[in-house]
């Protein structure tokens, strides 16, 4: 079945696919797969490429986009490795599933190829098993799977090599399946020694497991040995548990209970200190999506929540953000402090910014940080070092100059005791909601998405499963091998905890919403019996030889880094150094890079700056970070141009050529000699007026001016004059106070009505006649802003709530009409990370809800609405939300949760309802139809084919009974 706007399929099994050529731009279709109530269907995706984080296919279990969203698949879906039986199954158990296709307009690709049958085995028992048909429901078949394969779909092998028994281990055949190891034996197969110089991943056999535990952007922590998850992103919030609890030795979840406490929330952060759990910021998608800047407290012990509010400090304030990260450290001042780096504010923007929460003080501080200037994002990952008291920062999704915004492959190091930024080596693979730890000296990076919205459709994939290590001692990146599992593992989203040198990870987003956990057992220092072994154990892990044994890093002292065997550096080459724009980023950097000519940044070895702290910064080095209106506005030194969409550095001459810059205005002073009128016209066609002194620094600068003339004698005409008989004032309206400028003695005389400065003994003002000459005159002008594009910032795009003012302003802003929110051009991707935006806008607003739509067929081309058909049967009727068994309403007021009710469209009244295909008659109301689609004669002053115009003459929208 192609793709077009919408069809039902009733076979027991078929193809869906998007045509045989690549799928148009701007696509948008709807299929219905109906089997019978509660039959099992099956999809199985076997070939789907689409553009990642734009173009999504979302499956729901039911008849309707008001049943549950169980899968949304985006981007490139294609097995990790040949033979891997690993394509996407998706299961839905209503008898029905219903998949809406949007793609949008930026570059069209292969498309999809969906398989689906009703009550099959799952994956065909990937050809390691019988399907069988079950005994107690005959109707239901099963997999039973050969020896040595396990799973539902028998696609998991199990005691490979019969667990090198029997001196390695034996298989457990009766109970778990799986290899139970001797003691000096270790991995799946127990093919690997205790302790071992090898690596190896395992996927644990998880105990009662409900998928409610799915969930991406959660955030997890560690204490003792259990790993407690709080928040995230899921499909359907009715039955989430906020709060659980992972025991690693026992594989067992625990739900805690929490009868008070805060909304579900995703993107935020949890840093534990003591027996508390410190969690900041996120998205609360059942609040409109707003972002919070709420800091709760869970406390371990109690299994309760608390919240703070901090006071804030030195006029600063405290930013909502999601998509940081976030550690509590002790700094040399005894202080602990919650750091949290970055993130996305739905007012700011990207921001650069670090945050310092004062946990015995309740006090929030934004602190000035020093050198390299840095840009932030949204979902980077963080570690901290206790070693080097610094955190190191990878990856995110960030704003970039020229109004660009995309992936990042920098890392940076910050010192949190100096609050001091660096620039490390980069990692070369840019990527956002990856994770990350640090084990033995190595900040280890798995999974994120790695899409590009530039690498055009070379296939950069929405999910990944790349293993990245980076060791701190050497500033040197190292790819490992991927996870060898029996399945792909590919995921963004997810979380990673360290526990006993191992990593856990768990959870994330794959097309779905994962719950599984995957252990990495990184090899072990001790394992090394030679001293070159040792000291060259790597990639993934540092070890240090000690006399006569290996040991790991962290076992060491602090002074490791002096003791690390690093490769030789290469001298930093030039292009490597070229990247920098400004003296800090160059100098602050472990490139060995210098700033020459307060414009380059070179690797040669002259005598340019080489240590930040001789760095002076300018203003559009920060300038240009700023990635909102808002958060450029809050910098005096900057200026949004609306046209270009940036932050922009206000240039040091602000008042041209000639113009001397003095407080708020612009001065300038001129030795003609002129009548005050003609002084004033002078001034005038330089847009400006004669001088208002009212501030002391105004004076001073015109009288050491007029020191400097020696050649002339300058006695210049400034803008005071008599208003009345009694009353002098300057020219910008402000009265004479005797202050700042005196009068001579005996001055103002009777004759004058201006004023002029006299340079005598004490400088001092004069009155004169207005028609007589005086040698000179003090011209002003307001600063202008150099910019005519530079205006009040508009409001922020997630302060608007309807379509028509979200995208009243160009490309600014984009309009989700499926979730009603509007957000920023350049955050899409990350306001609906998990595609939770069915269909969007830039330009033309759609009617926000199904009545708005006033024919049957625009009302089918929405994937929520059906038609009710008025019994005239004239193409009449009424657009309503629905399924295709009929229409539908919310449960109650506030809720999202749709209910049937026949009763919109009676049929007993002889309505009709239709979801998939419009009733053939469409005459609008003013026809009836002969050969059942032919409109016989439109009347009420209509005409064309369906009576959907007036008349030549007339006026109006004689649409659904409308009139002319």
């Amino acid at each position: 079945q192609h793709c077009f706007f919408f069809c039902r399929l009733t076979e027991p099994s078929g193809y869906l696919t998007d045509g045989p050529i690549n799928y148009k731009y701007k696509t948008k279709c709807t299929w219905l797969i109906e089997g019978y109530p509660n039959a099992i269907l099956r999809l199985r995706f076997n070939h789907f490429a689409t553009e990642c984080s734009w173009d999504h296919m979302y499956v729901y279990d039911g008849d309707s986009i008001y049943a549950p969203l169980i899968a949304v698949f985006s981007g490139l879906i294609v097995p990790e490795v040949r033979g891997n039986e690993t394509v996407p199954e998706v299961v839905t158990t209503s008898g029905y599933a219903l998949l809406h296709f949007f793609s949008d307009a930026a570059y069209n690709l292969t498309g999809f190829n969906i398989f689906y049958s009703i009550n099959s085995c799952p994956n065909n028992c990937s050809e390691h098993g019988k399907c069988t048909t079950s005994v107690s429901v005959p109707s239901r078949v099963y997999c039973e799977c050969d020896k040595y394969w396990k799973g539902e779909a028998c696609d998991i092998p199990y005691c490979k090599a019969n667990c090198g028994s029997p001196d390695h281990g034996y298989c457990d055949l009766t109970g778990e399946k799986l290899c139970v190891c001797n003691d000096s034996w270790q991995g799946p197969d127990c093919s690997l020694n205790v302790p071992s110089t090898e690596s190896y991943w395992i996927l644990p056999n998880v105990k009662p497991f409900s998928p409610s535990v799915g969930r991406a952007s959660h955030k997890a922590v560690l204490h003792g040995k259990f790993m407690w998850v709080i928040g995230g992103y899921t499909f359907n919030y009715s039955s989430f548990q906020m709060v659980l609890n992972y025991n690693l030795e026992s594989s067992i979840w625990n739900v805690v209970p929490v009868s008070k406490g805060p909304l579900q929330r995703y993107g935020h952060t949890l840093a534990l200190y003591q027996e508390d759990i410190y969690m900041y910021g996120g998205k609360i998608e059942t609040n409109n999506g707003n972002v919070t800047d709420e800091l709760w407290i869970f406390n371990i012990h109690s299994q309760t929540w608390s919240t703070r509010t901090p006071a804030v400090l030195v006029h600063g304030q405290q930013y909502a953000v999601e998509g940081h990260s976030a550690h509590i450290v002790e700094l040399d001042s005894r202080d602990v402090v919650m750091i949290i780096i970055f993130g996305y504010s739905a007012i700011y923007g990207y921001t650069s910014i670090v945050q310092e929460y004062y946990i015995r003080s309740n006090s929030w501080l934004v602190p000035e940080t020093k050198g390299a200037i840095v840009q932030g994002g949204y979902g980077h990952t963080s570690v901290y070092d206790e070693l080097t008291k610094s955190v190191y920062v990878h990856g995110g999704y960030k704003a970039l100059p020229g109004n660009k915004y995309g992936l990042v492959d920098d890392l940076y190091r910050y010192e949190v005791n100096t609050r001091t930024w660096t620039i490390l080596k980069e990692s070369g693979f840019a990527r956002y909601l990856h994770s990350a730890v640090l084990i033995n000296g190595a900040m280890l990076i798995f999974g994120g998405n790695t899409h590009n919205d530039t690498s055009l459709s070379n296939g950069a994939k929405c999910f990944s499963a790349d293993f990245l290590a980076y060791d701190i001692a050497c500033d040197e990146w190292k790819i490992l091998p991927k996870p060898n599992l029996h399945r792909d593992v590919n995921r963004f989203g997810h979380t990673a905890v360290v526990s006993n040198g191992s990593m856990y990870i768990f959870g994330g987003f794959s097309s779905v919403l994962l719950n599984d956990i995957l252990v990495y057992k990184p090899p072990n220092c001790e394992a090394f019996r030679d001293e070159e072994l040792c000291k060259n154990a790597r990639p993934g892990i540092r070890c240090l030889w000690n006399k006569k044994h290996c040991e790991s890093w962290e076992s060491g002292h602090a002074n490791n880094i002096l003791r690390a065997k690093c490769p030789k550096k290469t001298a930093a080459a030039d292009d490597r150094c070229y990247r920098y724009a400004d003296c800090a980023s160059c100098t602050a950097n472990t490139n060995g890079c210098q700033w020459c000519d307060d414009k380059k940044c070179i690797s040669a070895n002259s005598n340019c700056i080489k240590n930040y702290t001789k760095c002076h910064v300018r203003n559009e080095q920060i300038c240009n970070k700023l990635t909102s209106c808002k958060s450029c506005s809050l910098h005096l030194n900057c200026q949004w141009d609306q046209r270009q969409q940036e932050c922009q550095a206000l240039p040091a001459h602000l008042c041209g050529e000639g113009w001397s810059h003095i407080g708020d205005a612009c001065l300038r002073i001129n030795s003609s000699r002129e009548s005050y009128d003609n002084a004033k016209l002078y001034c005038y066609n330089l847009s400006g007026n004669l001088a208002s002194l009212t501030t002391s620094k105004e004076v001073e600068f015109v009288l050491d001016e007029i020191q400097k003339y020696t050649l002339q004698k300058i006695s210049p005409w400034v803008g005071l004059r008599k208003i009345n008989i009694s009353y002098w004032g300057w020219d910008d309206m402000s009265p004479f106070t005797n202050t700042t400028l005196q009068w001579l003695p005996g001055e103002p005389n009777d004759s004058g009505f201006c004023a002029y400065l006299e340079r005598a003994e004490v400088a001092g003002l004069k009155a004169n006649p207005c028609t007589a000459m005086a040698d000179g005159l003090v011209c002003e002008k307001p600063v202008v802003s150099p910019n005519q594009n530079a205006r009040p910032c508009k409001k922020p795009c997630s302060l608007r709530t309807t379509c028509s003012n979200c995208t009243s302003n160009g490309m600014e802003c984009m309009w989700c009409s499926s979730t009603k929110r509007c957000v920023d051009s350049n955050a899409y991707i990350i306001s609906f990370p998990y595609g939770q935006c069915l269909e969007w806008q830039t330009a033309t607003c759609s009617p926000q809800n199904c009545s708005g739509l006033r024919t049957c067929g625009q009302c089918l081309e929405q994937p929520g609405c059906g038609w009710c058909n008025d019994p005239s049967n004239t193409g009449k009727g009424q657009c309503l939300e629905g399924s295709s068994r009929g229409p539908m309403k919310p449960v109650s007021m506030h809720s999202n949760e749709m209910v049937l009710d026949a009763s919109l469209c009676p049929k007993e009244k002889n309505y009709e309802w239709s979801f998939i295909q419009c009733p053939a008659c469409q005459c609008n109301g003013h026809s009836t139809c002969i050969n059942s689609n032919v409109c016989d004669h439109c009347k009420n002053l209509t005409t064309g084919k369906q009576c959907e115009t007036c008349m030549p003459g007339y006026y109006g929208d004689p649409t659904n009974g409308g009139q002319c």
